[in-house]
């Protein structure tokens, strides 16, 4: 069975923060500026000072067989875990996977 990795984007929306949950993602905030962002398996979360949305990317394995809408669900449940961890909620998530092997890469002429 061949193996295939896409390239995902998540985003989403932080639910309802109280004063803690706040002041915690504040604290944070310059270890997930859009400047950390990496593609990896464990993804990385990036948010605004704002906390109103943030931005989750993503590498996900998968096989030929595996659909979009399955490797999304895999992205989307990474994201929403991640966010957790920094103690918060997520809602509204939105995404979108590129297939890493439909990539082209412009070689630059001498």
């Amino acid at each position: 069975m061949s193996r295939k990795t896409y390239q995902v984007i998540v985003r989403g929306r932080f639910a309802p923060l109280d004063d803690d949950q706040r002041a915690r993602l504040l604290a944070k905030a310059d270890e997930h500026d859009v400047f950390q962002a990496r593609f990896t398996e464990d993804g990385t979360v990036t948010y605004e000072r704002a906390l109103l949305a943030f931005t989750f990317r993503c590498l996900v394995p998968a096989t030929e067989e595996d659909r979009a809408e399955v490797v999304i669900g895999r992205a989307e449940a990474l994201a929403a875990a991640a966010v957790r961890t920094l103690g918060a909620g997520s809602q509204d998530l939105s995404s979108v996977s590129t297939d890493l092997d439909d990539i082209k890469v412009r070689r630059r002429g001498p």
